[in-house]
């Protein structure tokens, strides 16, 4: 996967438009399954709204120009077209992303059916916990994200699970939407970058889960926590300690579950955190 570096040199407050710090650093990949499209706006006074369907994506300032952050779902099929509508004070246009190709691993298991099939009980209550969740991952608030740089929010070796999809039976399951990182229980768990939690609630599957708002639609999840350290609707710092790391929910052993969304989609974390974290 080619991956580089643009450097948001952004001015001060730009109105009606997102201003980060000067100088943050952001990576991007060509627009693949899971991955960031970077699209030129053009240049105006005020910044352009974008949107894939209903949901609003970030744009912010390099330079002179608007470019948006597009999150393509993992989902999107290789060669298919995202169409960004985006509306300007001139009026309206849309921009088309070509899904390129990138291939994630996959894993077969054979397990006992026990093992993978949830009682009707639990499947009431995963049902019930998957639509809450969708409705809070299309959060997206005018204010801007302080930062499109974040911090690793648990030390310990980051997995490539992202993406991963995995067969139980020869009966494919979701891919993996975000980025195992491997601690011990009890490991402080810092928030990514500064936020505002949405959610903070016992998961079937995820167990101890937080959801931060970063602004603009950036999202981060923390899952498997075995202690929740902040509370709901609570705005924290960028490195604030927010949680243990544990093994609640649907686990095999303690480690975080960390994921990040764009436009209500889960996108690789790797390529928002710095490479020689750990």
């Amino acid at each position: 996967m080619n991956r580089r570096r643009l450097l948001l040199a952004l001015p001060g407050l730009v109105t009606a438009g997102f201003a980060l710090a000067a100088a943050e650093r952001f990576p991007l990949v060509a627009p693949v399954p899971g991955g960031v499209a970077r699209l030129g706006l053009g240049t105006a006074s005020t910044a352009p709204r974008a949107r894939v369907g209903s949901d609003r994506v970030l744009v912010v300032h390099d330079g002179a120009e608007w470019i948006a952050l597009v999150g393509i779902p993992l989902s999107a099929k290789p060669g298919s077209k995202l169409r960004v509508d985006v509306d300007r004070a001139t009026g309206g246009t849309h921009h088309e992303v070509t899904v390129a190709a990138k291939t994630y691993a996959s894993q077969h298991l054979n397990v006992p059916p026990r093992q993978v099939d949830l009682s009707p009980e639990d499947l009431a209550r995963y049902e019930r916990e998957r639509a809450h969740m969708a409705k809070i991952l299309k959060t997206y608030t005018e204010e801007p994200p302080t930062t499109l740089a974040l911090l690793q929010p648990a030390p310990g070796r980051r997995s490539s699970s992202f993406g991963l999809r995995r067969y139980f039976n020869g009966v494919a399951r979701s891919p993996h939407s975000g980025m195992d990182i491997a601690a011990p229980t009890g490991t402080p768990v810092i928030a990514a970058a500064d936020g505002r939690i949405i959610e903070s609630s016992d998961y079937f599957f995820s167990g101890n889960t937080m959801l931060l708002d970063h602004g603009a639609g950036l999202l981060t999840l923390y899952a498997h926590l075995s202690v929740i350290r902040a509370d709901f609707g609570q705005r924290v710092a960028a490195g604030a300690t927010i949680g243990e790391v544990g093994a609640t929910g649907r686990v095999t052993g303690p480690h975080l579950h960390f994921s990040v969304y764009l436009n209500g989609v889960a996108v690789d974390p790797a390529l928002f955190l710095p490479a020689n974290a750990q």
